[in-house]
């Protein structure tokens, strides 16, 4: 491991107490809150909860001919991370803004899900939510977000309901899986699918586990290195501790959507090669036509920039624009960086076009 030109000039009995003093700071902010704005239930479908979230005090109320703006995100993490403390939400700058947000909470599935499969995932749940949304705001159509797989998951609903989706945003959303390179992709294209299936749900630590290998110096080692070294103040060490929690608050994944996502997506190329069907209907991005705009990271390790500007390649719709971020995957929705930059432009975009 080398050290920096600060922990070689340190000298040795004053870097034990800076870690030491770390340390202590660590323990303090264990209990450190995450997830700032207020929300409540309006919806369920087994294990998954819709949520909308109050408008701010200072905003005050949201318009009514405002068009609602639903969030979908992935089903391998916590949506928390969008709304994490009040100077990193990407949740709260778009309340800011006075849009009206929904946020999709797929919950932890259980045993009596394991059977739970794409199909269900993106017609009940994911359009239980739009049609509740559609019907509460009297409104024929919708903003959508999607973030990450919950990306993959809006792209095909929108592809097959197109005109219930009025814009539509992804953010760091793969398109094409088998870019050369994608390293998520060459490892998993080799798993057994159908054992995944047969084998039941698979714990959030185990795909965790994955996500951590990709990067294992820099994000297993290093970060906890230079937290330790670095003298942080108690803010910083706070900030740290609410991330470390989302990292390592995996949900479990449904056995059967699990598999079918691994084989459809990051196997067989479906999405791109135009072969996925869900209930009898073709998935074309030829038929998403509402307009689109692509956010991603040209720093991402788990969706490569090329994974995600192929999109360009395929939409259909005649009103496309996409922005490339300096930062990384998860930088996207806290860094400081793309805190002051991706708000502004989903914000300014949706207006253009409300």
């Amino acid at each position: 491991m080398k050290a920096s030109d600060a922990e070689r000039s340190t000298p040795f009995p004053e870097l034990t107490l800076r870690i030491a003093d770390t340390l202590s700071r660590l323990a303090r902010a264990r209990d450190v809150a995450v997830g700032c704005s207020l929300k409540r239930a309006v919806w369920k479908c087994g294990k998954t909860t819709l949520y909308h979230y109050l408008p701010l005090p200072a905003t005050g109320r949201v318009s009514r001919h405002t068009r609602p703006l639903l969030i979908c995100f992935a089903l391998v993490n916590r949506p928390y991370v969008l709304d994490l403390q009040p100077d990193r939400s990407l949740v709260r700058r778009l309340l800011e803004a006075g849009l009206s947000v929904y946020l999709i909470d797929w919950g932890d599935p259980d045993d009596a899900d394991r059977l739970l499969d794409l199909e269900e995932y993106i017609e009940r749940h994911l359009g239980g939510s739009v049609r509740h949304i559609l019907e509460s705001h009297g409104s024929e159509a919708l903003d959508l977000l999607g973030v990450c797989q919950g990306g993959v998951l809006s792209l095909c609903y929108s592809a097959l309901n197109p005109h219930q989706v009025a814009n539509l945003i992804t953010l760091t959303t793969p398109v094409d899986f088998h870019t050369p390179d994608n390293l998520l992709s060459k490892w998993v294209r080799g798993l057994d699918s159908t054992l995944i299936g047969a084998s039941g749900n698979v714990p959030g630590e185990m795909l965790n586990g994955l996500f951590l290998a990709l990067m294992p110096f820099r994000l297993a080692q290093h970060k906890y290195v230079r937290l330790l070294t670095s003298n942080p103040d108690q803010r910083t060490v706070e900030d740290f501790v609410r991330m470390e929690k989302w990292i390592f608050d995996s949900p479990p994944q449904a056995a059967a959507a699990l598999a079918q996502f691994v084989r459809w997506f990051y196997q067989d190329n479906r999405l791109v090669h135009g072969t996925l069907e869900l209930a009898g209907r073709r998935v074309l991005l030829g038929d998403v036509r509402s307009p689109v705009l692509n956010l991603y990271a040209l720093e991402d390790h788990i969706v490569p920039p090329a994974a995600a500007a192929a999109l360009r390649h395929f939409v259909g719709s005649p009103d496309y624009s996409e922005c490339a971020v300096a930062t990384g995957h998860i930088g996207m929705y806290v860094s400081r960086a793309a805190g002051a930059e991706v708000p502004g432009r989903i914000i300014s975009w949706l207006k253009k076009r409300g």
